[in-house]
């Protein structure tokens, strides 16, 4: 099976200190793939890097084409997109809103395009999103009134109505309780059963290890272990590398 995403050798340096140092990773499509690693692994940084954030040298291939040397927008435009940490929304307009707004494209060309057919097309993108994740209730609301769990649902919808192949998932789970993080688990298997592949960064390991088909694991910005949830589970590495060997912040 061919990778939709594949990284080799994929290095990320600020002055001396390598971030990401040599990481090969593969998701397929279909797959829900866990990224995880103490603090200061280098999680985020491997986001920055795939979605064109940092420099980076090495190799990166999404859906067959090599993604060297591409902006974050035209890396957007072939499918691969991302969420952020700080949700990055517009709190003051309504979530259908929100969509709209992810779903147009922001070239000239693309853009007019978009115009010209917008109450179609984007008008279906964000219905179907909707849909897959089971928004309904919330469409007419603005980001800025709902609870923590809802706001992050909308960020992940914001990156999913953007004819997305695979999406980056950066902590979605930070601030959350137990009870929001389950009910956060079931809409990201929605994700999976929508079509789009998903690469999951959270601290909580809980729902990474319930959630993922697979899960990667690094620590100072290189690979320790690669697995089921049940392999991770149980390896000696990465149960040294949460116990204290990791490093600062990210």
């Amino acid at each position: 099976m061919t990778p939709l995403l594949h990284t080799e050798d994929l290095t990320v340096a600020f002055g001396g200190v390598r971030a990401c140092d040599g990481i090969s990773l593969d998701v397929n499509e279909g797959e829900l793939l866990g990224l995880i690693g103490p603090n200061g692994a280098g999680k985020t940084t491997f986001i920055n890097a795939v979605t064109g954030f940092v420099p980076w040298s090495g190799t990166i291939v999404f859906d067959g084409a090599e993604l060297k040397g591409l902006p974050p927008h035209r890396i957007a435009h072939r499918g691969l997109s991302r969420t952020w940490q700080s949700l990055e929304l517009f709190g003051d307009i309504s979530v259908r809103a929100n969509l709209e707004v992810a779903a147009t494209k922001l070239t000239p060309t693309m853009a007019i395009r978009d115009y010209l057919g917008k109450s179609q097309r984007v008008a279906e993108r964000v219905d179907q999103t909707i849909e897959a994740l089971e928004m309904e209730e919330i469409i007419n609301a603005r980001p800025d009134d709902l609870s923590m769990g809802y706001r992050k649902l909308v960020g992940v919808a914001r990156a999913l109505v953007a004819q997305t192949k695979l999406v980056l998932l950066d902590e979605p789970a930070a601030g959350l309780d137990r009870t929001e993080t389950a009910w956060l688990a079931e809409k990201l298997r929605q994700v999976i059963d929508y079509g789009i592949s998903v690469l999951l960064v959270d601290h909580d390991m809980g729902l990474v290890l319930n959630v993922s088909d697979r899960i990667h694991v690094i620590d100072f910005g290189k690979t320790i272990a690669v697995g089921s949830p049940d392999e991770i589970r149980d390896n000696p590495a990465v149960i040294g590398a949460y116990l204290g060997t990791g490093g600062g912040d990210e």
